[in-house]
């Protein structure tokens, strides 16, 4: 089984940075792939990055594209979305997940995912 923990949301000015983080046990990085979804209340939950379980590949929503980055540590087994110049859109509870496909492309459909995070808040302020 693989365990994930979202930490580093908080409140945050519009045009600021915030730096999100997902620590995975039970397997490391290298065997897996993964993403960040979102969701805000009322919303059904959405796609924002993904990275592939060697790096190759990246993949972003538009909504995003730009000025957020995934990245991972290997090392630490931790998978991190860099958030830059944030929008009040981009408030959402932030899950990371992860699944076990070795593709040349990493996934953006939600199915594709077998484990998850509990969240971690982002709030947006205008």
């Amino acid at each position: 089984q693989v365990q994930l923990v979202e930490s580093g949301g908080g409140l945050v000015q519009a045009g600021g940075s915030l730096r999100l983080s997902c620590a995975a046990s039970g397997r490391p990085l290298t065997v897996l792939s993964m993403g960040w979804f979102r969701q805000a209340p009322g919303k059904e939950r959405e796609f924002v990055a993904c990275i592939n379980w060697n790096g190759a590949s990246t993949s972003y929503a538009d909504s995003v594209a730009g000025r957020f980055t995934i990245l991972k540590d290997n090392a630490e087994n931790t998978v991190y979305l860099q958030m830059n110049n944030v929008k009040p859109e981009d408030t959402a509870a932030y899950y990371c997940a992860e699944y076990r496909l070795y593709g040349s492309m990493c996934h953006r459909a939600i199915e594709d995912y077998d484990s998850w995070g509990q969240g971690t808040q982002v709030t947006v302020s205008s």
